[in-house]
């Protein structure tokens, strides 16, 4: 029997519960330390006077989000000591993670970056990893804390609070320091952390599933304690901890996919390359053509993010009106173009009006790439191991992009920022060469899928 629709104010309603406004200010606690330790972070050095070539590779701090994975695990088995038994498993690694942001964040505010570049990469690793262990505390926190029926309200209210948190650590930073300083920027920033540790504090810890029993029903699991039976408790559960955490999730994708698991994971690798290659450049280049930083942070993090968040918007109804396959392709073209509008910019110099030009189409890019590829992940992803797949593909995505950003100021260096530019559009054509390709497969691709849907020895065996 279908169910009858909610009244609207019922549907409303479900904002104002604690569990969803919770979400909103984790999701702002999240979005806060992102740009300090990427492009906020190397504005300032391009502003302190810090050779670009050497800035170019402090985008490698923020490749700490793309290999969360590997101590993942840990955060979400380990105990803490001290704080573990008071706050419980989520609440006190949350806690753990802020405490290294905001420590991170009055380390910067007391360095100078000109003479102290290895304490700057310093403290700007302690915020990373402190960011990092965070994301993934709240993920499995959003997940626990809330009923189904209450999901999609509380990844709404994170997704809300972590734009804000992005405009404050952009927009926010660049205004402190155009009116007083860097110090007190990176500062003040160290200060809004409390939003959440006091959310922390405040709301409960959220219930804990049954791990193991989730997965010993695998037939691959129960094979290893068959073969194990005789081996040491201690021996018997890492070794389904490792088979369920790693083993079955990619053993899973490459059964269902077969030769075509490679092209998708070095598609996944590359589609977003170019525009992530070249963020680092961003920052330096509007500074360098003589950008206030109010005028920056005006355009590029208020102005920009509106403009992102209407690229996701049509992404999502452009994929409903033609399809996901010519979508891919289309968010690929435009992020590789998008490109050549800082060309113009690089070449055309202190112009507003061409900053908002290049801002408003590489953001439209940007959010409609995004949407677009977040729905082909999803639509890759396995029901029975959404959570690791899905962690997979999302930092497989950034991982490329953020090593070879870290060469971006020695090509801006050597060759100057329009070349830089011209080489970030290139580097995105393989990824619209293989989108046109898998556009041509995406039958087969939904083949693959329902198949593995309507397997249910390992789908149902794994719940």
């Amino acid at each position: 029997m279908q169910r009858e629709p909610r009244a609207w104010l019922t549907s409303i309603g479900v904002y104002l519960r604690a569990p969803v406004l919770t979400l909103l200010f984790l999701g702002f606690s999240a979005g806060l330390p992102y740009l300090l330790v990427f492009s906020t972070l190397t504005a300032w050095l391009e502003d302190s006077g810090v050779e670009v070539a050497a800035i170019g590779f402090f985008s490698w701090v923020g490749m700490l989000y793309s290999v969360k994975l590997f101590w993942a695990p840990i955060v979400d088995r380990v105990g803490l000591p001290v704080i573990g038994p008071w706050l419980g498993q989520r609440r006190s690694w949350m806690l753990l993670g802020q405490a290294l942001i905001a420590g991170g964040l009055v380390g910067l505010s007391g360095v100078d970056p000109v003479g102290h570049l290895p304490l700057v990469a310093l403290f700007a690793l302690i915020t990373a990893f402190g960011a990092a262990t965070q994301d993934i505390v709240i993920d499995a926190y959003r997940i626990e804390s809330g009923e189904p029926a209450i999901q999609a309200a509380m990844a709404s209210t994170y997704i809300i609070g972590y734009r804000v948190g992005i405009v404050m650590a952009g927009a926010g930073a660049l205004y402190i320091a155009d009116a007083a300083s860097w110090s007190a920027a990176y500062l003040s920033m160290a200060v809004l952390v409390s939003v959440g540790v006091i959310t922390v504090l405040l709301r409960p810890e959220p219930p804990r599933p049954q791990g193991l029993r989730t997965v010993l029903f695998h037939p691959r699991i129960r094979q290893f304690l068959h073969r194990s039976r005789h081996r040491a408790h201690w021996q018997r559960h890492t070794g389904v901890w490792l088979l369920a955490a790693v083993f079955c999730p990619i053993g899973d994708f490459f059964h269902r996919y077969g030769r075509l698991a490679l092209a998708l994971l070095l598609f996944i690798g590359i589609y977003r390359i170019s525009d992530i290659a070249m963020a680092a450049m961003a920052n330096p280049l509007y500074l360098s053509l003589g950008f206030s930083k109010s005028d920056i942070a005006s355009v590029t993090k208020v102005f920009g993010v509106l403009m992102t968040i209407g690229g996701g918007l049509l992404g999502g109804l452009l994929v409903v009106r033609y399809g996901l396959g010519r979508m891919l392709v289309t968010g690929a073209l435009m992020v590789a173009l998008t490109n050549l509008l800082f060309v113009m910019l690089s070449l055309g110099g202190d112009s507003l009006p061409l900053l908002v030009i290049a801002i408003t189409g590489d953001n439209l890019a940007n959010g409609l790439a995004s949407t677009v590829f977040i729905a082909f992940l999803s639509s890759l992803t396995s029901r029975a191991y959404t959570a690791t797949q899905y962690a997979l593909f999302s930092s497989l995505m950034t991982l490329p992009g953020k090593f070879i950003g870290g060469f971006s100021g020695i090509v801006v260096s050597d060759f100057g920022y329009a070349s830089f530019f011209v080489l970030s559009c290139l580097l995105g054509l393989p990824a619209v060469a293989l989108a046109v390709w898998l556009n041509r497969r995406m039958p087969d691709l939904g083949n693959e899928m329902t198949t593995a849907e309507e397997t249910p020895t390992e789908t149902a065996s794994a719940r």
